[in-house]
């Protein structure tokens, strides 16, 4: 489209409607009847987006989705996307619609309303492709919501568990609601519920590989389903219920076989886990039986689903253990015990029709309609009467769209918010509208207890304004279960493998429970829709409207007693814990920095090493990153032996000490037992920063020759002593350099970040000593990378010799040998012969080629494995003293990090014979001036291999960051994105052809 309007809603390029006209009408002659409209800064201009809509009716489109029409927010591709899953999605529902309305009489005052994924219903006739996607999982949230409420609950985690996947989210007064989401790769622009899904479900498979029992994500489905289904399925999930006794096919529908009126056949499954014990047994020579192996698959999916629990309540700083766990799904009631245990929580609630909860829980649901508007404006006392005016005529729409489907006034309740940030940070949070003290004194609690700190000395910026209107559907009576003298009827005695044990546990038909009466765990409850299991130690009641709720009536023991051998299940459920905690420690560093890079462009990384330094985990960030932290850990322990204490962290950049480049700071931190004596772990996170000093902006010389040219250079400075945060010191060291930082404020503001990060990982780990115990866990960190080095081996095994000898442009070389040692199962990796130090900046830290090391061979294993140091055990690096892979002080190493490791790493491919080189740089893009410091790295084209091309427009290898979005990047900084495509046939042909590259086009509306 010829056209373009600027962030300051200045038209640069008219509209031009003649040469988009007859384009237009080529497509709808292809047949094409649905159309996105998407321009730049639509969502704050849309007359070019209103008058192409216009041509575009006129010329025949059925369907017509405008981007300010769909999502009148900031950020272009998050808009774009939306509009077009709504152009996409649309008719499609509107044909379904149409059918569905001609079988309903609505002559008699039936009415056709449709979920939303907000939670709210709305009038069929108003329903949009956009806010269909978490339909069904919203009508769950609702569902669970509004019956935890009915039976006394206020705090809920709801836990909606089917056959492929799981459902969960966090309710406190109110319903979470995100407005940006990404739903199967599709950045979605629309308010939605809050939901973490993941794959773990009833048809979760089931399969020990590489000495680890697995769980997922790969699932059964419905068809074949799991192996009781009678149609030849993998086992699964379901089938270690059956196996284990808690699934009674006598008390399940019947539903399976030829004619779909059999019962659950449990004679595949004991075949299948027989099978499977055999096999474990080859291979680790410990002999388990049918139930044991089982119990430790559901052990594992247990485990999974209670660290997606976690991802929305105590990574968001909820604590759990005040909450009831709403359980409901068909395969819920199998598992909601032991998943509360593994959290801590103390109750769980059933509701009658848990099983089909999603679907009730649409009928509960109230009609709603929900408007939002981006301000971006600073947010004092100037700003109230905007906000008065934009959200009441926000409100006057919703209101009237709630009218319009014949809904009284007097039925109507308006919300309005205001979303609130830092000034330079992304992070909005909602607060009810009113006064600037009161919204200020709701935002800085809602932002205390999301992240634990404050920045009392950063404006407030009104980011987002947005009302709902809600039209309050009628209560539902709830059916009163009337008490009974009569016993307890017991339908069966079964025998279930529960505690690592055989126990008798008796079956109870739920509808014969009365209200009052309590049923002490083992037990199994059945009903229509489901079967509940009652682990030992849980006790339930039947509440008076026909709720089962569960409580923990004997206490769990404080610590679980496995052992320190290498146990199969345990070795899994060590990986996923590992890795679940750095993944909170990123969650925490990218919501609490100020910085784009680490907010937008998650050019971050976080890690959890032991008391030697190794990697233990990581979560899947920067490659670069991840390898060489380790070096940096183990330097802050040679500089600080004897003077490292609780409540110390330490701060470094020091590339000849583990950094990389200076911009990349590391934020260490000691993780001490419980008496302050003993270190037990390290955390570490590393952060891009926008700038450090040196001689441009960015810190990123072109020509720099020495270190001090880059910035400035930190090694080994307690940041945080004894729990004293040290900012003058801090500040002093970013400032006295030869080439000081030009935004100090962003620095210590995203160190900050860091800290808490930390922090986050310390409280973790400490949980996870009480839960398991010391020694249990110092075992599996051992585990995990003894696991890693066995895949790593593996793929040695079929690896040969080579060699490879890369030239770069300046000159220089790179050169590696491979050699491969059968007997002992390892490989040396020698890189004599490549290039000297040089006078330029291609140096690279020994830590980065490390790195690329690691890279290459975790790459190598198809395996899902944690990156840590047991991948490099049967790896041998050899770095000539004097070689441009090992920097020595004071060589420049800024193009070493970001152009020499992507060398490294091309090379290594080359000399394996796996994959053809990519472009061999991180496509740094550096620019600021004394008020703007802005960096990037663009994706580009990866190489081919033997049996398939490379893919156009991917960050590859040691780079793995994200762009900022066009829109944000215009708003932000003074720059002007005149164009950005793949630039095709750019990747090279063969007999698989190299991914194509991009071209980047962006003009400076200030000196830079």
């Amino acid at each position: 489209v010829i056209e373009r309007v600027d962030a300051k809603d200045n038209v640069l390029i008219p509209l031009n409607l003649d040469d988009l006209a007859p384009r237009l009408q080529a497509a709808f002659d292809d047949g094409i009847r649905a159309i996105a409209i998407v321009l730049m800064h639509g969502y704050r201009v849309p007359a070019h987006e209103l008058a192409i809509a216009e041509l575009a009716r006129k010329i025949g489109f059925t369907q017509v989705s405008t981007s300010h029409g769909t999502s009148p927010m900031i950020k272009f591709v998050g808009r774009g996307d939306t509009t077009v899953a709504d152009a996409y999605l649309s008719p499609i529902l509107r044909r379904y619609i149409d059918r569905l309305a001609r079988d309903i009489d609505q002559s008699k005052g039936a009415k056709l309303q449709l979920m939303q994924s907000n939670g709210g219903l709305t009038d069929a006739s108003l329903f949009q492709g956009k806010d269909a996607i978490l339909s069904g999982p919203a009508g769950g949230i609702v569902g669970a919501v509004k019956t935890a409420k009915q039976a006394g609950f206020d705090k809920v985690i709801t836990f909606d568990m089917g056959g492929t996947s799981t459902d969960v989210a966090h309710y406190e007064n109110a319903y979470e609601r995100v407005f940006d989401t990404v739903v199967a790769g599709v950045r979605i622009h629309a308010p939605m519920m809050l939901i973490h899904t993941v794959a773990a479900g009833g048809g979760s498979i089931c399969r020990f590989e590489h000495g680890r029992f697995q769980v997922g994500p790969e699932s059964a489905g419905a068809n074949p389903g799991p192996a009781c289904y009678r149609r030849g399925g993998p086992l699964a999930v379901t089938d270690c219920n059956a196996m284990l006794g808690k699934l009674q096919p006598q008390y399940f529908p019947h539903l399976f076989g030829p004619n779909q009126d059999e019962a659950l056949d449990v004679a595949p499954v004991r075949a299948g886990f027989a099978a499977l014990a055999a096999e474990i047994e080859a291979e680790t020579g410990i002999r388990r039986s049918e139930e044991e192996i089982a119990s430790g698959f559901l052990r594992i999916a247990v485990e999974n689903m209670a660290n997606a629990i976690k991802k929305i309540s105590v990574q968001r700083g909820y604590d759990v253990t005040e909450y009831a766990l709403q359980c409901f799904g068909g395969a819920g009631g199998q598992h909601a015990c032991l998943i509360a245990d593994v959290l801590g929580m103390k109750t769980v609630l059933i509701h009658p029709f848990a099983g089909v909860l999603s679907a009730y829980g649409m009928g509960l649901a109230d009609v709603t309609a929900l408007r939002e508007r981006t301000l971006e404006a600073g947010f004092d006392a100037g700003l109230m009467a905007r906000l008065q005016r934009e959200l009441d005529e926000l409100a006057a729409q919703s209101e009237d769209e709630l009218a319009g489907q014949d809904i009284a006034s007097a039925r109507i309740e308006t919300h309005r918010y205001v979303h609130l940030r830092y000034d330079g940070s992304d992070t909005a949070l909602p607060v009810p509208f009113g006064s600037i003290a009161s919204m200020t004194a709701d935002f800085e609690a809602a932002y205390q207890s999301r992240f634990g700190f404050l920045m009392p000395d950063k404006a407030l910026v009104a980011a987002t304004i947005s009302v709902e209107s809600i039209g309050r559907n009628f209560d539902v009576e709830n059916n009163v279960t009337a008490a009974s003298d009569a016993p307890l009827e017991i339908l069966d005695h079964v025998r279930c493998f529960m505690d690592d044990q055989f126990v008798e546990t008796p079956v109870y038909a739920r509808s014969a429970i009365a209200a009052g009466q309590r049923i002490m765990g083992p037990a199994l409850i059945a009903e229509a829709t489901g079967t509940n299991v009652i682990e030992p130690g849980w006790q339930a009641e039947m509440t008076d409207i026909g709720n089962l709720v569960v409580r923990r009536v004997v206490q769990l023991a404080p610590r679980v007693a496995i052992g320190t051998s290498c146990d199969p299940v345990m070795l899994e459920v060590f990986n996923n814990l590992f890795m679940s905690i750095a993944e909170q420690m990123g969650y925490t560093l990218q919501n609490t920095a100020l910085s784009v890079n680490v907010k937008e462009r998650l050019d971050f990384s976080c890690a959890i090493f032991d008391p030697e330094g190794a990697l233990i985990a990581n979560a899947p960030h920067m490659p670069v990153h991840l390898g060489s932290m380790g070096e940096s850990v183990r330097a802050v322990i040679r500089s600080n032996d004897g003077n490292i204490n609780a409540g110390d962290a330490f701060v470094l950049n020091n590339p000849y000490n583990g950094g990389t480049h200076l911009p990349d700071i590391t934020v260490i931190t000691p993780v001490f037992d419980d008496d302050g004596r003993d270190i037990l772990f390290f955390v570490a996170s590393r952060g891009h920063h926008p700038d450090v000093g040196g001689r441009t902006p960015g810190s990123a010389p072109p020509d720099s020759k020495h270190i001090d040219e880059e910035g400035v250079l930190i090694d080994n400075f307690k940041l945080v002593d004894g729990g004293v945060y040290r900012e003058a010191e801090m500040r002093a060291i970013l400032n006295g350099a030869k080439y000081p930082a030009r935004n100090t404020d962003q620095n210590i503001a995203d160190l900050r970040a860091q800290l808490a990060a930390n922090e986050k990982g310390v409280r973790e780990l400490h949980k996870m000593v009480t839960h398991y115990g010391l020694k249990t866990v110092v075992a599996y960190m051992g585990h995990v990378q003894d696991n890693a080095e066995e895949s790593v081996r593996r793929v040695i095994d079929v690896l040969k010799d080579g060699s490879f000898t890369y030239p770069m442009d300046n000159g220089q070389k790179v050169k590696v040998t491979i050699s491969i040692n059968r007997a002992s199962r390892s490989a040396t990796v020698d890189f004599t012969g490549t290039s000297k130090q040089g006078a330029n900046n291609f140096n690279a830290p020994a830590a980065v080629c490390r790195a690329a090391v690691l890279y290459v061979f975790r790459t190598l294993v198809a395996d899902d494995i944690p990156m840590n140091e047991g991948c490099l055990k049967p790896v041998e690096i050899i770095l000539p003293d004097d070689c441009m892979l090992k920097a020595q002080y004071p060589a420049a190493v800024i193009a070493g990090n970001v152009e020499t490791s992507q060398i490294v790493t091309d090379t290594l491919y080359g000399a394996l014979g796996v994959m053809a080189a990519a472009q061999g740089t991180m496509n740094n893009f550096f620019y600021g001036n004394a008020t703007y410091q802005y960096y990037e790295t663009l994706c580009g084209g990866s190489g081919a291999g033997p049996d398939f091309d490379g893919t156009d427009a991917v960050h590859t290898h040691m780079t793995n960051s994200r762009l900022t979005d066009p829109e944000v990047l215009e708003w932000r900084y003074p720059v002007l994105l005149e164009s950005f495509e793949i630039r095709h046939g750019s990747g090279g042909a063969g007999q698989h052809n190299g991914g194509d590259g991009v071209r980047r086009r962006l003009r400076f509306l200030e000196d830079m």
